[in-house]
């Protein structure tokens, strides 16, 4: 088959590799219909994430139709589902509690102990992500295979085009729980930086919990316009002093709840020297922290912090005593995926939600590399890219 394969910084390459198979009873095999390249996939691009390996297929937002099912899979062949990108088993203690990201059993035992490496505890399994997250091939490619298939994928109606569900597999719940982590109360004043994918989900969804005034936070023209389209306020951080503005638009007081939807890659200073290369490959901190620093501070005293944004090494400028002495309360965390896709599939089959807003440009899988450099280059015109295996379309 073909696959979108990792082999350095700025080195992605259509390849063609083995077909995936049934390992676990529990499996599936998919043909893969759409696929998208996320804002975390820019990490890897960039190699920000550690254990990567040459050859390894990308990609964790991605859907398609079953073709193959192991004995215990629940599953049939020819139905239509939607991948979470979290691997979770379904029957631990953490997926008891709806907690499937931080399910121990979506890693395989060789990955676990460099799953344990950087953080004291095993990382969630991730497809398409890292060594970290159990080294599982991506949803990049021609077809995948999906273990724990009977807890993971949900399946989707017939006629519902996938450009409408596609975002189940990631952006969409991943918005939406850092809107929930915000805890917002109706008349909250919701301040979100970044109008990528997971923020304009979240400008959607915080005005769904009862926020009265979003205020998205960004400096791409395009993204700012499309917040705007959701009844958002908005600050471009190349002509405002951020903090100033939001306390002029908040009498003074600050924002009810801050969510930060930026990670590591925030804009500034550039880490592309053997240092910063070095502290990748030891854990150590190459995370951009301006974002969540400038959130922490604008929030209001007794405020909400939410951060569904990526950081991947240990931040060594966390304003730590402003947190405390504003007794502010965090919440973060990778997404419980299936915890959140029913009840969003049905949000999208009423129109209570708009998804396809999201697309800028699709394109056939071979195009992969030219997309990863379009989407990293040219943020403001590449808002989210839909890849569609077998299609023809052009780059």
């Amino acid at each position: 088959m073909r696959a979108l394969t990792w082999h350095g910084k700025h080195d992605v390459r259509m390849e063609t590799v083995d077909d995936p198979g049934i390992v676990n009873p529990r499996d599936c095999v998919i043909k893969v219909t759409s696929t998208a390249i996320c804002g975390s996939d820019l990490h890897l691009y960039d190699h920000y994430i550690p254990s990567m390996q040459a050859g390894d297929i990308l990609g964790h937002e991605f859907m398609g139709e079953v073709v193959e099912v192991g004995p215990k899979s629940t599953l049939k062949k020819g139905q239509r589902v939607v991948v979470p990108f979290t691997i979770s088993c379904g029957s631990c203690y953490h997926c008891g509690k709806h907690q499937y990201s931080a399910c121990p059993n979506g890693l395989p035992a060789d990955n676990q102990d460099i799953a344990r490496q950087p953080y004291g505890t095993e990382m969630a399994g991730l497809f398409g992500y890292s060594h970290m997250t159990g080294g599982y091939a991506g949803g990049q490619a021609e077809y995948v295979r999906v273990p724990f298939s009977d807890v993971g994928p949900i399946v989707i109606p017939d006629g519902v085009d996938d450009d409408k569900v596609l975002f189940l597999s990631d952006i969409l719940p991943t918005g939406w729980m850092g809107a929930e982590n915000a805890q917002i109360e109706p008349g909250d004043t919701v301040a979100v930086w970044g109008c990528g994918p997971v923020g304009l989900f979240a400008v959607q969804s915080a005005f769904l919990m009862g926020a009265e005034r979003v205020i998205a936070i960004d400096h791409f023209p395009r993204r700012l316009e499309l917040a705007r389209k959701f009844g958002a306020e908005t600050i471009n951080f190349e002509e405002s002093a951020v903090y100033d503005a939001l306390m002029e638009m908040t009498g003074g007081i600050g924002p009810d709840a801050v969510i930060d939807c930026v990670g590591l890659e925030a804009h500034g200073a550039f880490f592309d020297n053997i240092v910063d290369q070095l502290k990748v490959s030891t854990f150590l901190a190459t995370d951009r922290t301006h974002s969540i620093r400038q959130a922490i501070i604008a929030c209001r005293k007794g405020g909400r912090v939410s951060m569904p944004a990526v950081y991947g090494g240990f931040v060594d400028k966390f304003p730590l005593g402003a947190f405390m002495e504003k007794g502010l309360t965090l919440k973060t965390g990778q997404t419980h995926v299936q915890h959140y896709m029913p009840a969003l599939l049905n949000a999208i089959m009423e129109g209570k939600i708009d998804t396809e807003f999201m697309i800028s440009h699709r394109m056939d899988l071979e195009h992969a590399p030219a997309g990863y450099k379009a989407f990293h280059d040219r943020q403001n015109e590449y808002t989210k890219i839909v890849l569609k295996p077998g299609s023809g379309l052009p780059a």
